[in-house]
């Protein structure tokens, strides 16, 4: 079970002037043993448990930027500030003036251990850019300089794992909605699949019920290993969604999702959660 809030991505998010909901994208391929997913909508915050499932104990926050914390001068506070803030603890790496340019590199890194990124990212706070990466315990500062290297001339297209010896996986998030990820575990696509349902499901109980927040179970990990069998690329919507019964109606892509993008007319499967038996039920969509 997972605690979905009312201010989580589905929730916050919208589409156009019109403020549509946001759908659910899915977009997942391999790369050099690496597999590359590409997401919306979801806060780190409501994905950490699922990316550091397989990860290395250091955690590595190499961007990230936030209007959650400004000083007099509205002006952001450095990340060991705000780690402080929240009562991590960390290891603070500078980074020099020939990475910072970088957009995809912050001032300075933060070393946390995997285990306390929960109460870094806690839900009082959000940040609107924010990359991570684990890497082995004990990390040296010329081996936070290869890193910042390698994440700074990463072309977004092709692995950063690979150039990373012994590292699992590698988090970008943007705007708390969109996302990629990149892991060494097989099992992750399907992971966040699944926790993206679970998070629209319960974004539509609590709008449905008008509850601050509201606990629901994920699929069974056979559900989004289905999807993705037969697609790498997906995009959902509420069906329906009153009481405890939501419905999410699922369209296989022949590409990834891109804002702006009309969905599809048709619907591949309805993926159906009851909330009274705790249990969800994929069905071909009718015709």
């Amino acid at each position: 079970m997972i605690e979905v809030e009312r201010h989580g991505a589905f929730n916050v998010n919208c589409v156009g002037l019109e403020r549509l909901p946001f759908p659910l994208s899915f977009s997942v391929r391999e790369a050099d043993g690496s597999w590359m997913v590409s997401a919306a909508a979801a806060r780190a915050g409501e994905l950490i448990d699922v990316l550091t499932r397989t990860a290395n104990d250091a955690v590595v926050v190499v961007n990230l930027a936030t209007n959650s914390f400004l000083n007099e001068d509205y002006q952001q506070w450095r990340p060991s500030l705000i780690a402080a803030e929240q009562g991590v603890d960390c290891t603070v790496h500078p980074v020099g003036e020939w990475a910072s340019d970088s957009i995809e590199l912050g001032e300075e890194f933060l070393v946390i251990h995997r285990d306390s990124l929960p109460r870094f990212l806690s839900s009082d706070w959000s940040p609107y850019e924010l990359s991570l990466v684990d890497m082995s315990s004990g990390a040296t500062p010329e081996q936070l300089d290869e890193l910042a290297l390698v994440i700074g001339t990463a072309t977004g297209n092709e692995p950063v794992l690979p150039r990373l010896g012994g590292s699992r996986f590698w988090f970008s998030g943007h705007d708390d909605c969109y996302l990629a990820v990149e892991s060494t575990d097989p099992a992750m696509p399907a992971s966040v699949l699944g926790r993206l349902l679970a998070l629209l499901a319960g974004s539509a109980l609590i709008d449905a019920n008008g509850a601050s927040s509201v606990r629901v179970p994920e699929p069974d990990g056979a559900l989004p290993e289905q999807l993705i069998r037969e697609s790498p690329h997906w995009i959902g919507a509420v069906g329906t969604a009153s009481g405890t019964m939501v419905t999410v109606t699922l369209s296989a892509l022949s590409q990834r999702w891109r804002l702006g993008q009309e969905p599809p007319e048709r619907a591949d499967h309805v993926a159906t959660l009851n909330l009274d038996h705790g249990v969800w039920h994929l069905a071909p969509a009718k015709s």
